[in-house]
Formats: structure tokens, sequence, C-alpha cells
């Protein structure tokens, strides 16, 4: 019993801390969403949770266009390494095939041959920045556009379940000291995300 009124009491002073804060920090940019906020959790039901979270390695794992999406693109990255590596055991070779002629090498040659194999080099290097970075902008914008998705999800999920606060946790994003299980709606979102998802894995 203790236990309950101890939980209880938790519960009841997250909700006037939450109310607090929305109430002293609304400004004329955010005002519109903190009276929402303000408003459902004032008025909310207090048999049900203000908060649910959704576990964001579940749902990596679990929502096929998310999991095709990032398998193609940890594969792409496995290309862009496994060329840049050929393209240096290439250099080495040609390295190794020009210091088998040694006795017959004149410095100038040499000189020669070493620019030729730096110039190279710096090609191979430049090409695989070039490569890495437009494979984080695809990536980027994939993370944009899931979070995108996520959000409309979450705000149509929502409308008839009434929670103030949706939070995400996952691996090195996990700040909370204690998780309720009967809060986390991830089997929900997982079948609805995979439900709007679906057209895109086309």
């Amino acid at each position: 019993m203790k236990k309950i009124t101890l939980v209880l009491n938790i519960v009841l002073l997250i909700a006037v801390a939450v109310l607090y804060y929305f109430h002293f920090s609304c400004n004329s940019s955010n005002k519109q969403e903190c009276k929402k906020t303000t408003e459902r959790a004032a008025h909310h039901n207090p048999n049900k949770p203000l908060i649910a979270y959704v576990d964001l390695d579940s749902m990596n794992e679990r929502i096929g266009y998310i999991k095709k999406n990032r398998l193609a693109l940890e594969q792409e990255q496995k290309s862009i390494e496994a060329e840049w590596e050929a393209s240096y055991r290439d250099l080495e070779n040609q390295k190794n095939n020009f210091l088998k002629k040694s006795s017959s090498i004149t410095q100038s040659q040499a000189e020669s041959f070493q620019k030729i194999l730096l110039d190279q080099q710096q090609r191979v290097d430049t090409k695989k920045q070039m490569l890495i970075q437009q494979l984080n902008e695809k990536s980027y914008k994939f993370l944009e556009d899931i979070q995108k998705q996520l959000k409309q999800y979450l705000e149509e999920y929502n409308q008839n379940k009434g929670y103030a606060f949706i939070l995400t946790v996952g691996n090195g994003l996990d700040y909370m000291v204690y998780k309720d299980s009967s809060l986390n709606i991830t089997n929900d979102v997982v079948e609805g995300m995979n439900e709007k998802l679906k057209s895109k894995e086309k």
C-alpha cells in the first residue's frame, strides 16, 4: 500500500511540475502548443497516465521500411570502404612492382613515380570523402523523413489516447532511470508505422 501511495505521489508531483513548467515557460512563439499541452494535462483523466514512451531500438528492428533502408545504407558504406581498400591495394602493388626494378631506376624516375603515386592516392582519398559525404546526406534525409513520419503518426495516434507527452528511449538515448512497461506503446507504433510506410517499401 505504501508503495502505491509513493508512486501516486510521484505521478502527481510530475503532473504539477509539468503544469508549472508550461505555465511559466510559454512565450509568444510556442504559446499555441503550450496551451494545448497544458489543457491536455489539466483535464487529463486521472485513471490514465500522462506519459507514454516508444523504444527506438525496437522500432529500428521491427519496422520493415526502416530496417530495409538502414541495411541498404550500411551496405553502401561497406562498398565504399571495400572500393577504397581495393584502390590502396592496387597502389601498393604498383609500388612493389616499381621497386622490383630498383637496380635500373634513376632518381628522376623514382621522383616521377612517387609524384604519380601520391596524386593517385589523393584522388582515391578524395573520392572516398565525396562518397561518404553523399552517404551521410542520404542518411540524414532518411532519418529526417522517418522523424517526420513518426511525429505525424504519433499526432494521429494520440488524438484518442490523450497523452500529454510521448517520449523516445533507446540505446544511448535512455535517460529515464525507471520505466513502467505498461506505458510502453512501441507495439502500437510499430504496427501503425509499418502500415503507414508500406507504400514507401515498393
